[in-house]
């Protein structure tokens, strides 16, 4: 309404009204500011995408490390990623490469700089075109900084599959979106904060449900590069809760490193436990951690929360964002943040294969 009015007054009488608005403007609010720019990736219409909140450089880092992620941030990822119009992620698919530009505007967004001469990493073993997304945070100490910790995640599903109740899209939610936004949410940690003295390489892979094809072929791209690789730390399948647990989250091959030792000092509470399960099934030889284990021998551990009992839609169609647990998965990546800094910025490399 205010805009058809304006449209009958003078130039002089618009001059004047719009030159009050404007004091008025100026006037309200703080006298700090925060930048934020809002980012457009290619992807699903309607879905957001990643939005920048500088932090106002008065203010220092009074914001606690459990406080840094929230629930709406990580609900926003999950259901850009988790999208139908995704069609599930397959890997050399359509939907994939929208997830990929996702995963590069989100690491430019945040200072977490390209590993090679981009943020793409082309499969050499794979038939199909397909990526790993791979982004760096070099870290503050001019010695340390050439030790490196690779956190990781693999961002592609199945794709589509046999139909069940008219759906055929095996959206991948839980597997595996909940732990690339979990890797997005802590690279954008470092990325910002850059408090690491040692560099963190953050990868997101590729072809994992062809045979891990993605974590392999990095794993012996870096390794023919004689990368000064200290420790792997792999997430996947954390969008829901353990239960009947006295911790959060079991790491596969508890018993081949200290790093849960090393992780609950840190955390100051129990947040890393053992899951027999995990060794019955033989989970440590069946996710990304172990090409790095097999080509650096170096600890080598993927972080979960699927226990076989808690979530019945592993590689189906409902396997879907409605079922995650948001609160679940801003807490682990919240009480992860003091692990991962420790563990980047201790003056000896305190975790160690047993």
């Amino acid at each position: 309404m205010l805009f058809l009015s304006l449209g009958k007054l003078s130039k002089v009488q618009m001059v004047k009204i719009l030159s009050f608005f404007l004091i008025v403007l100026m006037g309200c609010g703080s006298t700090q500011t925060v930048e934020t720019t809002i980012v457009q990736p290619s992807g699903p219409e309607g879905v957001k995408g990643s939005i920048v909140e500088e932090v106002p450089k008065t203010e220092t880092n009074s914001i606690a490390n459990s406080n840094f992620s929230n629930t709406e941030r990580v609900r926003d990822i999950m259901n850009y990623l988790a999208s139908d119009d995704l069609k599930g992620r397959d890997s050399g698919s359509e939907g994939i490469e929208i997830a990929a530009k996702y995963i590069e505007n989100y690491f430019k967004s945040y200072k977490v700089a390209p590993y090679f001469d981009s943020y793409r990493d082309t499969l050499s073993n794979y038939k199909k075109t397909s990526y790993n997304i791979v982004g760096i945070v070099e870290g503050n100490d001019p010695v340390l900084k050439k030790e490196y910790i690779l956190i990781g995640a693999h961002y592609d599903h199945i794709g589509i599959i046999k139909i069940e109740n008219g759906d055929a899209i095996a959206n991948g939610a839980n597997d595996n979106a909940s732990g690339t936004a979990t890797v997005m949410e802590l690279a954008r940690y470092f990325g910002t904060k850059k408090t690491n003295k040692r560099s963190i390489i953050f990868a997101l892979f590729s072809a994992e449900e062809k045979g891990l094809l993605g974590s392999k072929h990095l794993a012996e791209k870096l390794k023919s590069q004689n990368l000064n690789l200290y420790t792997m730390l792999n997430f996947e399948m954390t969008g829901v809760p353990l239960k009947g647990k006295d911790y959060l989250v079991y790491i596969t091959g508890y018993k081949k490193s200290n790093l849960a030792e090393v992780a609950n000092k840190y955390s100051d509470e129990n947040l890393i436990g053992y899951l027999p399960t995990a060794r019955e099934y033989n989970l440590f030889q069946r996710s990304d951690n172990y090409p790095f284990h097999k080509e650096f021998a170096v600890p080598s551990h993927t972080f979960c929360t699927f226990d076989f009992t808690n979530f019945a839609y592993y590689h189906k169609v409902d396997d879907e964002v409605k079922l995650m647990d948001f609160d679940h998965m801003t807490a682990l990546i919240n009480k992860m943040i003091p692990v991962l800094e420790g563990i980047s910025t201790s003056s000896i490399q305190e975790v160690k294969v047993n």
